[in-house]
């Protein structure tokens, strides 16, 4: 399961002390999640995200897993080959 989460981090993060509360790209995946999210009633496999954004498969893993261990998406529930992620 895949579900953003509204304001991610704990204010304490050392990115908050930049005042930046995720990086660009970071930015840029959460954005096509939730635009997708939206528009299909679930969340986007990664190789959709992988088209859209136009990145090599491991990247969208590896960004998957960052997004997961820095709180802004939570993944869970039954996981199937098509769709690797639920709202």
């Amino acid at each position: 399961m895949l579900c953003p989460l509204v304001g991610g981090r704990d204010e304490s993060s050392d990115e908050s002390k930049s005042g930046a509360r995720f990086t660009e790209k970071q930015g840029h995946y959460l954005a096509f999640i939730l635009t997708y999210a939206y528009m299909f009633g679930q969340p986007p496999a990664e190789a959709d995200i992988q088209r859209q954004l136009r990145v090599s498969p491991p990247s969208v893993h590896q960004m998957i897993v960052t997004l997961e261990r820095n709180g802004f998406i939570r993944r869970g529930g039954q996981i199937t080959l098509s769709r690797l992620f639920t709202i």
